[in-house]
C-alpha cells in the first residue's frame, strides 16, 4: 500500500487524535450557548438548539465553521475567545499513550502537527497537556494557510512548506476524509485512527498501533 520511500516526518492532527475532543465540544457547545442564553434570555437549551443551527449552516468545510472569533462576532457576545478558551481549559486532556508514542517516534522522525483548529486552540492544549514540547512544527490549515484541511491542496502546500515529498511524510488524524483519504490522494502514508469496530488497510484504533507501523 505505501512507498518505501525513508520516511522524514509524522505528521499529527491534533483534536481526537492526540487530545480528547470533549474540549473543544465544551467551548462550542457549552461556552458560546451559555453565553448567547446571557446575552437574548433564552434557557441554554435554546440558546444550543440556535447556536448549532447556525453552525451546521456553515458546516466544517468551510474556514469560519473554525473561527472562534467569527462565532463570537456574529452571535455579539461579550466575551474574548481567549476568556471562553481559559475557563474550560480543566477539560483538556491527552489521550492515551500520546506522550509515550510521541517521545518514541521524536527519537526517528521529525514531528509536526497539521491542524484544522485554530491557533489559539491548538497553542492552549499543546501548552496545557506539555505534548508541544516534541513539534517541531506547528501548523494550523486554517490560521497559517487560509484554507481548510480537506483536500490534496492542503497536503500539497504542507509538502512545499517542509521542503519533503509526499512519500516522505506520513499523517495521522481521527477524521476519515481530510485525514486520511485526502492525504493518500498525494501520495502520503496515512493513518485512520478510528472509533469503534471499523477495520481496513491504514487504520488503526489507538496511537501505540502506530508504533507497529513505522
Amino acid at each position: 500500500m505505501y512507498n518505501i520511500t525513508m520516511k522524514k516526518i509524522v505528521s499529527f492532527d491534533l483534536d481526537g487524535t492526540l487530545v480528547h475532543g470533549k474540549y473543544g465540544d465544551i467551548v462550542w457547545n457549552r461556552g458560546i450557548p451559555e453565553e448567547y442564553a446571557g446575552k437574548y434570555g433564552l434557557t441554554f437549551e435554546e440558546a444550543l438548539s440556535r447556536v448549532r443551527q447556525r453552525y451546521e449552516a456553515v458546516g466544517d468545510t468551510r474556514m469560519e465553521w473554525y473561527n472562534i472569533d467569527y462565532w463570537l462576532r456574529k452571535f455579539d457576545l461579550p466575551v474574548s475567545a481567549a476568556e471562553l478558551l481559559d475557563r474550560y481549559e480543566s477539560h483538556i486532556e491527552p489521550l492515551p499513550n500520546a506522550a509515550e508514542v510521541l517521545r518514541t517516534l521524536k527519537d526517528k522522525y521529525s514531528l509536526i502537527i497539521a491542524s484544522n483548529a485554530a491557533r489559539i486552540f491548538v497553542e492552549k492544549e499543546l501548552s496545557h497537556t506539555g505534548l508541544g514540547r516534541y513539534f517541531d512544527h506547528v501548523i494550523s490549515a486554517t490560521t497559517d494557510y487560509g484554507m481548510v484541511k480537506k483536500g490534496e491542496h492542503f497536503y500539497r502546500r504542507l509538502c512545499r512548506s517542509l521542503d519533503v515529498v509526499p512519500h516522505e511524510i506520513v499523517h495521522v488524524g481521527d477524521h476519515r476524509m481530510f485525514d486520511f483519504e485526502a492525504p493518500l490522494r498525494l501520495g502520503i502514508e496515512a493513518y485512520h485512527l478510528a472509533q469503534g469496530g471499523e477495520a481496513g488497510p491504514g487504520v488503526i484504533h489507538n496511537l501505540r498501533e502506530l508504533l507497529q507501523k513505522l
